[in-house]
């Protein structure tokens, strides 16, 4: 598990991109209040997903409003049809974790 930043940096319904040992993620503190980390690229159009809209455990792209429920990287919504990448995370002592070994055993 490699540190990313504080839990205050990821404001509660936010996103932001992280370079991790040069994999980028999209890091998302959900409205469910969980943390998340996904691919940080949209499986139909190679756009970052760090600059789309969270929603509860999905990210919606912004450039053509594909959803990917980040509990599984699966497309909730058009036109992706190809799941991203998930990855494990872990907050511990107020600081965010995140694995590079895809949960969903999707790789890019």
């Amino acid at each position: 598990m490699i540190r990313i930043c504080s839990t205050e940096d990821v404001p509660k319904g936010s996103v932001i991109s992280a370079d991790v040992d040069g994999t980028p993620i999209a890091l998302v503190h959900g409205t469910d209040g969980n943390f998340y980390a996904a691919y940080d690229e949209c499986s139909h159009a190679a756009v970052a997903l760090s600059e789309g809209d969270v929603d509860g455990c999905t990210l919606e792209c912004w450039l053509h409003a594909s959803r990917f429920d980040l509990r599984t990287g699966e497309p909730t919504g058009l036109p992706a049809t190809q799941p991203v990448p998930v990855y494990p995370v872990e907050v511990r002592d107020g600081d965010i974790y995140v694995s590079l070994t895809p949960s969903n055993g999707v790789t890019r």
